[in-house]
């Protein structure tokens, strides 16, 4: 988070699938809802990351459009987001986050994951839920408000109900099926698909195992779009043998792969602040905040996203204070989320948390469907001020939860901020010598062994020869 914002719902568009008529073509209105939903949408889940690594993407992805009569017509973009996923936008705007990047192994593992996605868009997979409550839909008032587009409050609208999409399972395995014939038509291993499920399922557990299983599941809903089960596995194996390609008879180009993410970021951007778990700490802006049980944070280049029960939503984020202070804060975060919408204001209470001034306003704003709780809390930090802006339903139970939250907000010292260091992804040849146990203990982080054995899909008592290619994570400052 670098600046103030408010709730833009450009979430809803991200899991929108691509509707084709009659093959495999990018229509005219198809690629422009693409092209206008993809900046909003990178605004909202990290920002586009930029580099050699975003290239060898679009180099990568070219080699699938291609293989799916595609040429020329998609657009790959890797996205500045620790959260391990990939998905496809209309137009077909194809997203890979250097979170997944970073735990696959080669090439043509990451090549099955954009294959994949390819299969999405010429599968035409477009059948979509829908909301269950209109104050899950609230960022289609935010789209209006704030960018008078048209046709971005048509796609928000009809992509209301698509948060909490999950693929058909017929979908998932079609996707399957093609990007299957894409991956070895761009003449990689038919196999890599198998290894590419198999380290989405390591990350799993490694979650599971490290954080426990309800932080495991705390992953923000958008990433959760390719449910792994042992038949979706069992049918990539069959899948690939049905080829007639014997394995390991096809590259993966496991040492170029590593090569090129060498210096990848790991983790949270610093600049965008630390997501850990529930809590969240910037190391510049020297501040610091924990959602209570039952929410979930994502970080992203304007503001963190929250999720909370219920379908509650809404963004943590911070600006310079005005001259009128909190009060002037406040009133500019409504018009500028809201614009002449109908607000109802009720309760607002002056109160100190962890010792700086905060300004707690209630409201409701009317909708023609119902009206919605709005929730603000802004704090004063010299010459800065940061809010949360919180939307639930009227009927949610929503106030003791929202009052943990914001009684969280804090400063942090020098000591607890210079704890907070960005990671990378450090690619060596393995030494004379090296062991699964000494490469580990250089990792950064806590679970080391764990965590390596993860990042390169080994097993703890499977040795290590001399020159094989391994990734660590290290602390950036500290790479030689």
């Amino acid at each position: 988070m670098r600046s103030r914002a408010f709730f833009i719902a450009a979430s809803a568009l991200l899991l929108a699938a691509c509707g084709f008529g009659g093959g495999p073509t990018i229509s005219a209105e198809d690629r422009a809802a693409g092209a206008e939903a993809h900046p909003q949408l990178l605004a909202e889940f990290g920002g586009e990351y930029r580099g050699e690594e975003a290239a060898y993407l679009r180099r990568l992805g070219s080699q699938f459009a291609k293989a799916a009569d595609l040429d020329g017509q998609c657009t790959f973009t890797l996205v500045n987001s620790d959260v391990v996923n990939a998905f496809a936008v209309p137009g077909c705007y194809i997203y890979v986050t250097r979170g997944l990047m970073g735990i696959v192994n080669s090439e043509a593992e990451l090549g099955a994951v954009l294959a994949h996605e390819v299969g999405h868009i010429v599968g035409k997979h477009s059948q979509r839920q829908q909301r269950r409550s209109l104050w899950r839909t609230l960022g289609v008032i935010a789209v209006q408000v704030l960018t008078g587009s048209e046709r971005l409050s048509q796609i928000a609208g009809a992509a209301a109900g698509y948060f909490t999409l999950r693929y058909s399972r017929g979908q998932e395995y079609q996707a399957d099926d093609l990007g299957l014939k894409f991956l070895r038509a761009a003449g990689y291993d038919p196999y890599a698909s198998v290894d590419m499920l198999e380290a989405l399922g390591r990350q799993e557990q490694y979650m599971v195992r490290t954080r426990g299983r309800d932080q495991a599941r705390s992953i923000p809903e958008w990433a959760r779009t390719h449910p792994l089960t042992e038949n979706r596995m069992q049918r990539a194996r069959e899948g690939a043998a049905a080829t007639g390609v014997q394995p390991d008879r096809l590259p993966e180009h496991e040492l170029r792969y590593i090569a090129e993410v060498d210096g990848l970021l790991y983790g949270d951007d610093p600049e965008q602040g630390f997501v850990i778990g529930r809590a969240f700490a910037h190391p510049v802006m020297r501040i610091a905040f924990e959602a209570p049980a039952g929410f979930t944070l994502t970080n992203s280049p304007q503001a963190i996203l929250i999720e909370g029960p219920d379908g509650m939503r809404g963004e943590f984020g911070g600006g310079a204070m005005p001259p009128g202070g909190l009060e002037a804060y406040t009133a500019t975060a409504l018009r500028q989320l809201l614009g002449d919408a109908p607000v109802e204001q009720g309760v607002v209470e002056a109160v100190r948390v962890n010792g700086l001034p905060a300004l707690i306003t209630q409201a409701t704003v009317a909708a023609q469907q119902g009206s919605v709780a709005l929730s603000i809390a802004a704090y004063g930090a010299g010459p800065d001020a940061y809010h949360f802006i919180m939307l639930s339903s009227p009927e949610a139970a929503a106030p003791p939860a929202l009052a943990q939250l914001f009684a969280s907000f804090r400063l942090i010292d020098e000591a607890e901020a210079r704890s907070l260091r960005p990671r990378v992804i450090d690619s060596l040849r393995a030494a004379p010598g090296d062991t699964v146990q000494t490469l580990a203990a250089r990792m950064a982080g806590d679970n080391k062994l764990e965590h390596f054995l993860m990042l390169n899909g080994r097993r703890a008592d499977q040795p290590i020869r001399p020159g094989e290619p391994v990734k660590l994570v290290t602390w950036a400052a500290g790479r030689t």
